[in-house]
């Protein structure tokens, strides 16, 4: 592992008077237009960038500042690796099968090329962010569950290469692991390691090795995307209901959209899913690279960039749920294998059935229907009482606010992650999410758009403290959305 893993951060990040923090923004490849079928992946098409409106952004939380230096915070799923499947015109490794048809492997020199890729088709991102930097502001980037690979040195490297900043801008930039402490005031977390479908099992030490490798351990949630979103192109993976659906509601979606562009979709479905729980099963046998020797080097490092004490950082993990790939039989249900392997049990029975039954009398395969349809009632009751928890998670539960409160002794937290905008008091605890900027759309034809542009803004308050407000930014300016303006 690279000797500047452990390299100590240089400038003071420990006071800031105006802090605006955004998150999920996912920004990834840009999808080339389907002539053919115009609605395949339609929300990632450049159409649906807002580059543009990111820059117009920057310029107003600098004029809500008043000329004085903004802290911006980057809080996680900024960049989503697990939707770029471009690959490299001569790669200098070995692409497999599956990395051509779903992505690359979150492996050092995979993953810099998926963020060259991120930034090269989001140019004006990255000019903006450089401008804003450059004219005396900071940017912190926590890291989410789609931006895990945002841990390898040389993913920060390639970001840091096309900001090109100036040599005295340079530590203005700063990559923290799951947390971020503001002012002292306000902690800050993507909010993934409380979701244990997207939970990054060790963020201390994230690695894992293989033969001749290191790669990144990467959570469920990631790998769903990566083996079936990403093969399945009429969902969103950005709005839950466009792809945890009824049996029903599948089956209409499937006709209304789908089977003339990819009548095959059940299969795709079907070998992504077990791609999916066999990569997660031996994920979970995998274990991370550890240097005992090293161990308080890396902590001390991690509450640097943090704003935080060492033992912030090892009481915050414990904080952490266990991952839900500890439960092969749960991940099976969500990925809807149980019902597939009752189905084809059902199946072979009947068919064996049917073969003993022509041995002694000569009836049509026809009659195999009836116990089918005898079975068709007790496995729709089964597929009702299954309810996916994937989309049941919303927030930390109030005693994880309550004791991440007490370990970085802050009144005020601030996650993300879930895409759903927060702002209420629990027990002591100011508890804000920022929500997202994500192409998320609830239909297909991308016309009726979750247009959020949220941000968390806090300023100056009375009696020597911050305020928070929860904002949407709309037409070049922002409004305070109800209920915000809450001091701490």
């Amino acid at each position: 592992m690279p000797t500047s893993f452990f390299a100590h951060p240089k400038s003071d990040f420990k006071s800031a008077q105006y802090t605006a923090i955004i998150s999920d923004l996912h920004l990834t490849e840009a999808e080339p237009v389907n002539l053919r079928f115009p609605l395949w992946k339609k929300f990632k098409t450049r159409q649906f960038f807002y580059d543009d409106v990111f820059e117009t952004f920057l310029r107003h939380i600098e004029e809500r500042a008043q000329g004085n230096p903004v802290e911006l915070v980057l809080n996680g799923d900024i960049f989503d690796f697990d939707s770029v499947l471009n690959m490299p015109e001569e790669p200098v490794f070995r692409v497999s099968w599956l990395e051509k048809h779903r992505g690359l492997y979150p492996r050092a020199e995979r993953s810099r090329h998926k963020i060259e890729v991120i930034l090269r088709d989001h140019m004006p991102f990255v000019r903006s962010l450089r401008d804003f930097i450059v004219r005396g502001n900071r940017a912190v980037f926590v890291i989410g569950n789609h931006d895990l690979e945002l841990h390898f040195l040389e993913v920060q490297d390639e970001i840091m290469k096309h900001l090109n900043l100036p040599d005295d801008k340079r530590e203005e930039v700063r990559f923290v692991e799951w947390f971020y402490i503001s002012n002292q005031d306000t902690l800050i977390e993507h909010g993934n390691q409380y979701d244990p479908y997207c939970m990054c099992e060790d963020p201390v030490n994230p690695f894992v090795r293989g033969y001749n490798y290191i790669a990144l351990k990467l959570p469920f949630g990631n790998l769903a995307c990566r083996y079936i979103s990403n093969g399945m192109g009429f969902f969103n993976p950005h709005v839950d209901s466009n792809y945890i659906m009824t049996l029903k509601e599948y089956i209409l979606f499937f006709f209304k959209y789908i089977w003339r562009a990819q009548p095959g979709l059940v299969f795709t479905w079907f070998w992504g899913s077990v791609a999916t729980l066999i990569h997660s099963f031996f994920d979970r046998l995998s274990a991370p690279i550890r240097n005992p020797l090293k161990i308080e080097d890396r902590i001390q490092v991690i509450a640097e960039k943090a704003n935080a004490e060492p033992r912030m950082v090892r009481e915050l993990k414990e904080l952490f749920v266990a991952p839900a790939a500890s439960e092969p039989m749960l991940l099976a249900r969500e990925l809807w294998l149980d019902r597939a392997f009752i189905v084809f049990i059902a199946f072979f029975l009947i068919f064996e059935l049917m073969v003993f039954v022509r041995s002694v009398y000569e009836i049509s395969f026809f009659w195999a229907f009836i116990p089918l349809f005898m079975l068709l009632p007790f496995f729709l009751f089964y597929s009702k009482s299954v309810t996916s928890l994937v989309s049941s998670y919303k927030e930390p539960d109030d005693r994880v606010l309550a004791m991440s409160s007490a370990i970085t002794k802050v009144k005020r937290i601030v996650y993300g992650h879930t895409h759903h905008t927060r702002h209420e008091i629990i027990g002591s605890v100011e508890h804000l999410n920022s929500g997202c900027w994500s192409p998320a759309f609830l239909d297909v034809e991308c016309t009726k758009p979750l247009d959020q542009k949220t941000f968390v803004w806090i300023s100056p308050g009375e009696h020597n403290s911050r305020q928070a407000e929860l904002c949407k930014f709309v037409d070049g300016t922002s409004e305070v959305m109800l209920g915000s303006n809450r001091g701490a």
